[in-house]
């Protein structure tokens, strides 16, 4: 097979897989939320985004997303990707030391964000 008609298959598989993808205007503004919690059984792996107010008693779950463990690990595999992209472009992300002072067990296993 020549170079030329690799390049053709290879073109037509990626179009073959392309997915049409629809973003609504609303889903397009997006959630604003600044507190990630998950829980995950051995099934599945639930995020809670979450938006907490400075001087107000209750923060608001904004989006509940469920993956497959798998998918977590796609996740976290190109959240540390576009991190490492974004730190060449604008500097090192800095962590606090903080930690949000209010419970945060909502039953079930869980890590932090």
């Amino acid at each position: 097979m020549s170079d030329d008609q690799k390049k053709k298959d290879d073109s037509k598989i990626q179009k073959d897989n392309q997915i049409n993808i629809e973003l609504s205007e609303e889903t397009a503004e997006g959630i604003y939320a600044n507190l990630a919690m998950i829980a995950h059984s051995s099934s599945e792996f639930v995020i809670d985004f979450i938006r907490l107010m400075p001087g107000v008693p209750k923060a608001k779950v904004k989006s509940r997303i469920v993956v497959t463990p798998e998918h977590a690990k796609r996740l976290l595999n190109a959240l540390q990707d576009n991190i490492q992209k974004y730190e060449a472009n604008f500097g090192e992300v800095k962590q606090t030391e903080e930690t949000p002072k209010f419970p945060m067990n909502f039953g079930g296993t869980m890590g932090e964000a």
